[in-house]
């Protein structure tokens, strides 16, 4: 008689679905800026901190590396720490959203937020 009304079913279900996972995502979206990673450079002689969101929030350098005569590589392992960082915040970024996305059926590589 009423063939089909299943789906309805169905679809609302979906839907609440999807309003718990997009609760879940604004709450892991919130909790990156707790998230701290660092980043690496010239075996720690230069460290970079960020948020899994990659704001830079700290930098640390050694300071054996201060020679005027070696600027440039100064500059280099500063930028390749922060690189570093921002490299790590993002992975924390999806494995933190991985988390929240467990066990839905979405295609490799889909990177979310959308």
């Amino acid at each position: 008689m009423l063939k089909g009304l299943g789906q309805i079913g169905d679809m609302a279900k979906m839907m609440k679905q999807a309003q718990k996972l997009q609760s879940q995502m604004a709450e892991v979206q919130e909790s990156l800026d707790t998230i701290r990673v660092e980043g690496r450079s010239g075996a720690g002689l230069v460290t970079a901190t960020a948020t899994a969101k990659g704001e830079l929030i700290g930098l640390e350098i050694d300071p054996s590396i201060f020679n005027p005569d070696e600027k440039e590589v100064v500059e280099d392992l500063i930028l390749a720490a922060i690189k570093d960082a921002q490299s790590k915040a993002g992975e924390a970024a999806q494995a933190a959203m991985a988390k929240v996305t467990e066990g839905l059926d979405l295609p490799p590589g889909m990177k979310l937020p959308f």
